[in-house]
């Protein structure tokens, strides 16, 4: 490999840059087989267990199968703070568009960057576990089932996450991003860096029967048609101007032939919100609708409506991520640390703190989150940053040469700053 972007200094040994680039290549190796081989949420068997054995090729104690296909690593090194680091291990159901060499051909897609995100957790932990002379503490690193749907992290914490490897001083993770590669974003300290997000199915029940004998039916997808329709104005009408706020009917399915009236719609339904009130708000606005249009429509049942999965907003803890956000500035410099503003992706890491206490019973766990950039400085200068594929595009592919160590640095930096020892230096 040529072209490695690596730190400015190295006021740490394990973010040396020769340590680096030797850790680089194993990560890497992970990264290609990984996205080649997606596995969507709760079918992530295969790239579970490679994550696994490469985090045990690097010395922590591995632990499988909690929560799911979860992993969990562990390295400890004496007395001192216990620091988790956090990556997801699932895909995307997209066909990959990217045209790469090592593209997916099969159904599945890492159109988010989890891959990426695996592999700087593998070489975060590779090098922390080569430097043991140099901080204290105990390393956790987590390879989560199911971000995508928002049910993984909740499944780890409730399969004991905490009371078997420890309560954690701190949570780390981070997230690919469209913008130059080797940037890095932080979120402000009392702004929320990603939203508070709930999917849910819908089912109407209609009557169905002969397309010719349309009055004698009760066609759902009519009312299903009408639901889609008049939940936009949720947003339009029903929230503030100021309140940022998105409605997705994702999903629509029924009907098995023209000539027939079906019994059933079913629509699956996203909503993102900055703050949780405005995501209750919503939800009671869309079982309202749904519930109204199916009475207009003289359904003769009355609709299911189903909450899938739900996530609180995610907040950084404000201490804790200003030291995190110095430690970047410090190994890369000011110009490649830059805010990141609120945004309506959404996430399920902030149930591993405070949102969490109901699952693993304890507050006061800050979490730090970050953005790292996987543009290629060539692609953003050539397009000034528009028209970039963004995340969940079929057309999403970072670039790995320069993505890559940035995110194995970013991640072991707030590592180190959060970990015992950091007065050694080279």
């Amino acid at each position: 490999m040529t072209h490695l972007t690596t730190p400015q200094e190295a006021p740490h040994p394990a973010l040396s840059p020769a340590l680096t680039q030797e850790t680089i290549r194993p990560a890497l190796t992970l990264y290609l087989d990984v996205h080649r081989h997606p596995e969507t949420s709760g079918e992530e068997a295969r790239t579970a267990a490679l994550f696994a054995d490469r985090l045990s090729a690097a010395g922590l104690d591995v632990t499988r199968g909690v929560g799911g296909h979860g992993v969990v690593g562990v390295l400890r090194n004496g007395e001192g703070p216990r620091v988790y680091l956090r990556a997801e291990l699932d895909a995307l159901p997209l066909q990959e568009l990217t045209g790469l060499p090592y593209a997916s051909t099969g159904p599945a897609m890492h159109a988010c960057g989890h891959d990426l995100h695996l592999a700087a957790a593998t070489g975060a932990a590779d090098l922390l576990a080569r430097t043991t002379d140099h901080w204290r503490g105990t390393l956790v690193v987590v390879g989560q089932p199911a971000e995508e749907t928002l049910t993984g992290a909740r499944a780890m914490l409730a399969d004991g996450l905490y009371e078997r490897f420890g309560r954690p001083g701190t949570v780390l993770a981070q997230h690919a991003a469209p913008f130059p590669a080797g940037l890095i974003a932080h979120g402000g300290s009392h702004a929320p860096v990603a939203a508070a997000s709930a999917a849910l199915t819908v089912v109407v029940h209609g009557r169905g029967g002969h397309a010719a004998t349309p009055h004698l039916t009760v066609d759902p997808v009519v009312t299903a048609a009408a639901v889609i329709g008049r939940l936009q104005t949720v947003v339009a009408r029903e929230a503030a101007p100021a309140e940022q706020l998105a409605l997705t009917v994702g999903t629509v399915h029924a009907g098995t032939a023209v000539n027939v009236v079906p019994d059933t719609a079913e629509l699956g339904i996203g909503l993102r919100a900055l703050t949780d009130e405005t995501l209750d708000r919503a939800l009671t606005a869309v079982d309202r609708i749904v519930r109204a249009e199916c009475a207009a429509s003289a359904c003769p049942r009355d609709p299911d409506l189903t909450v899938l999965s739900r996530s609180p907003a995610l907040y950084g803890d404000p201490a804790a991520t200003d030291a995190v956000r110095a430690a970047h500035t410090a190994l890369y410099g000011p110009a490649r640390v830059t805010g990141w503003p609120p945004s309506l992706a959404a996430e399920d890491f902030a149930l591993y703190g405070d949102a969490g206490r109901e699952l693993h019973g304890e507050t006061g766990i800050p979490l730090v989150y970050w953005m790292l950039g996987t543009t290629s400085p060539r692609q953003w200068a050539a397009t000034d940053g528009a028209d970039i594929p963004p995340n969940h595009s079929p057309r999403f592919a970072p670039a790995i040469r320069t993505a890559l160590p940035a995110a194995i640095t970013a991640l072991t930096a707030a590592a180190l700053d959060r970990l015992a020892g950091r007065q050694d230096t080279v």
